[in-house]
């Protein structure tokens, strides 16, 4: 995403961080409880969802590199399974300006765990190098799923 999204993205980044972080003082986190609003044929899990702009610096990410980063990056972590879709998102910048860019969203639905969230991190990193972004929205749920 361009520099002058940088702000209100670091902002939504740190809320969807605090919403999925435990904090801990010397405490063994805690395993999630079972959700009632879940019931029996459900588990509560988290659902993620990750919007990683196309534009950078040099041209836009192609679909050859989303494809490769997808399968390096991505399923490697995730490889229970995934959604992507095309996206066209737009933003005010501090000068008024509407900006647009093509986007990728991927949907993660995965375990509440230190480890699940430690791997989207790690491919948000990742993205953030690879392609020369300054961010990667990223938003989290709690939702039930059924295998």
């Amino acid at each position: 995403m361009r520099t002058s999204t940088v702000g209100i993205l670091s902002l939504v980044f740190s809320l969807g961080v605090l919403a999925g972080t435990v904090l801990t003082t010397g405490v063994k986190a805690q395993q999630p409880a079972l959700d009632s609003q879940c019931g029996s044929a459900a588990s509560p899990q988290l659902r993620t969802t990750l919007y990683f702009g196309l534009a950078r610096p040099k041209g836009a990410v192609s679909e050859l590199e989303w494809q490769i980063f997808l399968r390096d990056q991505v399923t490697t972590r995730f490889p229970e399974g995934l959604t992507v879709w095309e996206a066209e998102g737009q933003w005010r910048g501090p000068n008024g300006v509407v900006s647009h860019e093509r986007s990728k969203v991927l949907l993660l639905i995965h375990a509440d765990t230190p480890a699940a969230r430690a791997a989207v991190q790690e491919v948000i990193g990742r993205y953030r190098r690879a392609f020369q972004q300054q961010s990667v929205l990223w938003e989290t749920a709690r939702v039930c799923s059924t295998s």
